[in-house]
């Protein structure tokens, strides 16, 4: 039990397998003899799933960590700046039903919450336009920084677009090349096992027998060593979040010069919804629907109409489809292996959580390594812990779309309203916020996935009530409020005088490259 830990053998590449390699490597740099050896082994016949094209701001925090120019990173892998999610056609279905869920936090949002006052004076703005300048910088494709702002910085909070191979690629041959990670491209046949029930070594076909101390499971759906090997059961929440299926594309440009969204873009369908992910080069767009509620057939006519409004038909372009088996392990560290990536668990590409699920799990890994054989239970059960409370309320957040729609015509939005398919936590929270707005309180973490500015975004999107109350009624929380929304309009203002295009920003970048931090 007091081996010590060395080495450490990532099994999968992928988004998920250099992410990880290149956090660990990162965080474990040393000149020590005894320092970690990290080695990545993925199989040189089996391609990416390759369409998790959407980011948080945490992804600026990552590849700074590893020492990434953000520079390099926007001009290799077709990047754009991302400054939140657009949702149409979610409430009421119509063409005028529309709202954002920004990325910045609303104004004023660490001193006071501006929900209750907000919704005493809406002033004919919707929530995120009366306390975010973000929703006006976006309908105006603006980007969130000038080109002399410098590298990872913003004037406004904002995450990324990008290529998914493209990306990978990029990470792997940064680790590689700047952070000693060991690449090898091998076909894992077999595992070997320990006496204790470890995981000894894999055997490949092409490099032989690979031992290590601590192995990471990054072999995607397939889940080889936690869910084949060790049979960690799958847990499904296809009962809760109907999406199992995913038709994607990409979609070029008509002209060099068209504009580039500055938010992905959600657009409600009769069973699921189409997403729009604009990149320097094309558009990544998609339609993920329940196979329940509509037929392949359906759901690719569903496509091609969204499409044909910017000019392109599917005819003309080719879809992969992509099954999709919402849910997640029961444990995602098992004896000395740890699930990251779609080898953990995969939900619907609705906010965007998969890439965010590998950075938080790569990094609570680099920064609780254990030292031993005999700390790693301890922190597996600390990371399985942690990571089932984020998967849970994921899901809550992702089922809260659904839940506050008012679309009636089609089964596929009424039976997302059925108290069955409710989480018991969920039904909580909004029997709560009947009365008072999310706030920091109704929350059990400091360092909650969603904040309670999220749920405010698409609580109050949705077109959700809050009952107003005699608690904010104060003549200081009236004038703090009062402030804050004349702040915001004061910061749209210089945001929408300052701001340059969205496409123009890109452009020059890749020509001219940021300043460095």
């Amino acid at each position: 039990m007091e081996k010590p830990v060395r080495r450490i053998v990532i099994v999968g590449g992928g988004s998920a397998g250099w992410i990880t390699a290149g956090t660990l490597a990162a965080k474990h740099r040393s000149d020590h003899p005894d320092r970690l050896s990290i080695t990545l082994v993925e199989s040189p016949n089996i391609p990416i799933i390759g369409v998790g094209e959407g980011t948080w701001p945490t992804m600026r925090t990552t590849l700074r960590r590893m020492g990434i120019s953000e520079t390099d990173f926007i001009r290799s892998c077709s990047a754009t700046f991302k400054q939140g999610a657009q949702f149409a056609r979610w409430v009421t279905g119509k063409p005028d039903d529309s709202y954002y869920h920004p990325l910045m936090l609303p104004q004023g949002f660490l001193d006071g919450n501006l929900a209750p006052h907000w919704l005493e004076e809406t002033q004919g703005l919707s929530f995120s336009a009366a306390v975010s300048p973000q929703d006006h910088v976006c309908d105006r494709s603006l980007a969130p920084k000038q080109i002399t702002t410098p590298e990872y910085a913003g004037v406004l909070n904002y995450a990324y677009h990008l290529d998914a191979g493209r990306f990978a690629d990029f990470v792997r041959d940064h680790c590689v090349r700047q952070l000693g990670v060991n690449h090898v491209l091998a076909d894992v046949t077999g595992l070997e096992a320990a006496e204790n029930g470890d995981i000894a070594a894999i055997e490949t076909e092409q490099a032989g027998r690979i031992e290590g101390d601590l192995f990471v499971d990054c072999t995607g759906f397939k889940s080889l060593l936690l869910g084949e090997h060790y049979g960690v059961p799958f847990k499904s929440c296809k009962d809760v979040l109907f999406i199992d299926t995913a038709l994607a594309v990409h979609t070029p440009y008509h002209t060099e010069t068209d504009p580039i969204a500055s938010h992905t873009i959600s657009t409600g369908q009769t069973a699921g919804w189409i997403w729009d992910i604009g990149l320097s080069t094309r558009r990544g767009v998609g339609h993920v629907y329940s196979s329940a509620h509509n037929d392949e057939d359906t759901a690719a006519r569903e496509l091609d109409a969204y499409l044909q409004q910017s000019g392109h038909s599917l005819d003309a372009l080719t879809y992969r489809k992509i099954n999709i088996n919402p849910g997640h392990r029961e444990r995602f560290w098992h004896k000395n292996v740890v699930a990251i990536g779609l080898s953990a668990g995969f939900l619907e590409p609705l906010e965007a959580s998969a890439l965010v699920l590998i950075e938080l799990s790569s990094l609570m890994l680099a920064e609780q390594m254990p030292t031993t054989r005999g700390a790693m239970d301890i922190v597996a059960k600390r990371f399985n812990a942690k990571f089932r409370y984020r998967w849970d309320r994921i899901i809550d957040f992702l089922k809260l779309h659904y839940v506050l729609s008012q679309r009636e015509e089609d089964a596929f939005w009424r039976d997302n309203k059925d108290p069955d398919t409710v989480p018991g936590s969920l039904n909580e929270l909004l029997t709560l916020w009947k009365d008072q707005p999310p706030w920091h309180d109704d929350f059990d973490h400091k360092d909650e996935v969603f904040p309670a500015a999220s749920y405010q975004y698409v609580l109050y999107g949705m077109g959700f009530q809050t009952r107003a109350s005699h608690l904010n009624a104060s003549s200081d929380a009236k004038a703090f409020a009062q402030q804050q929304f004349a702040e915001r309009r004061k910061v749209t203002d210089q945001m929408l005088a300052h701001l340059p295009d969205h496409r123009a920003l890109i452009e020059k970048i890749k020509v001219h490259g940021m300043q460095q931090i």
